[in-house]
């Protein structure tokens, strides 16, 4: 497969601004592998298709507040920051994404907070846009992480040309995130509302959690025709020894196993043995998947809308088929779905 297999004509207007006013109330649309067939659906419906013993991963990944906007030393020029991931926890060392890039250098200093309260220092340029910084801050470490709670914002995709609401703090997070670290939500996660895990749940539903944390890297743009020579980021991934248990027993038993989305997709296929069961892990993954691919554990997938060309599409093709996939993206299209973080979701089984 190529690139160009994964263009298509988005409309802006289908890109989602704001998530639906219920979690569980966006539109779903259930795609049958088997059967060829297409149907819509709401997301709450999703219960009508899994049973007692089956299982949903979930990808249990915490956003915290990664984009912070802080003033160059001297000149005061507005500069926005985005936190990539902690180097460094005893001397506060960060890898960030700065913008706009060319006016930050080594040995600039940042202030942060309408008082100044943090200061960061760059000590290094990693890619055009990328740096690392030191930041001065003199209370404990628990109090410098409090302060970047405070003074940053929610991450919302740049897509979304509006500015961030308190809403977003609270929707642009599944009710399950335990584990911080993500700089980007787990998308299809946050469709479920307490109710209807609650449901699931008295359905006999289980529930299987990973920990993968969302980097921007998942939403780098593939800029080679050849995918096999498309490198992704690495992100960090936990999976332990309860949810290989759930999982593989459910997959012993012939019960469902439904990725929640395509991080806890390339989680659980980070980490297979070659009898095809989920083994523990602890690490880094840059798992690209895209077509062919064999599957080892899923029999089902919850998955939004993605955009031309992402990686996230090619993981849906391999999984769908790609025929199947493009008829789907087709109709969500003519039937005016939402697309990307905050739009709508698809059910593929």
């Amino acid at each position: 497969m190529k690139l160009s297999h994964f263009q298509f004509n988005l409309p802006t207007e289908l890109l989602a601004e704001f998530p639906a006013e219920n979690r569980d109330e966006a539109r779903l649309m259930v795609i049958d592998r088997k059967k060829g067939t297409i149907e819509h659906k709401m997301f709450k419906d999703v219960i009508d298709y899994f049973g007692d013993g089956d299982v949903m991963v979930l990808n249990n990944t915490k956003v915290f507040p990664a984009r912070m906007f802080g003033n160059k030393e001297k000149t005061g020029a507005r500069i926005e920051v985005f936190l990539l991931r902690e180097l460094n926890a005893e001397q506060r060392l960060w890898d960030v994404l700065v913008d706009p890039a060319r006016k930050i250098r080594i040995g600039n200093k940042l202030y942060f907070g309408d008082d100044d309260s943090l200061v960061a220092e760059v000590i290094d340029n990693t890619t055009s846009r990328g740096r690392t910084l030191r930041f001065l801050y003199d209370g404990s470490y628990e109090e410098f992480r409090n302060k970047l709670t405070e003074l940053g914002e929610t991450p919302i995709p740049k897509y979304i040309n509006r500015e961030v609401t308190p809403e977003d703090a609270e929707r642009y997070q599944t009710i399950y995130a335990k584990e911080e670290g993500a700089v980007a939500a787990p998308t299809a996660g946050l469709h479920f509302s307490k109710h209807l895990l609650k449901r699931l749940e008295i359905k006999g539903v289980e529930f299987a959690e990973v920990t993968l944390h969302v980097g921007l890297g998942t939403f780098n743009p593939v800029e080679v025709e050849d995918l096999s020579k498309h490198k992704m980021d690495s992100e960090e991934l936990k999976i332990n020894q309860k949810a290989c248990d759930i999982v593989n027993s459910a997959k012993a038993n012939k019960k469902k196993i439904c990725v929640v989305g395509t991080t806890s997709m390339r989680a659980i296929e980070s980490s297979v043995s070659s009898q095809r069961t989920l083994n523990p892990f602890e690490g880094w993954t840059n798992k690209f998947i895209f077509p062919p691919y064999d599957f080892s554990l899923a029999d089902a997938m919850i998955t939004n809308f993605h955009t031309p060309k992402s990686t996230l599409l090619m993981m849906i093709s391999a999984f769908c088929g790609h025929d199947l996939m493009k008829k789907a993206y087709e109709e969500a299209i003519k039937e005016e779905y939402k697309f990307y973080s905050y739009g709508d979701a698809m059910l593929i089984i």
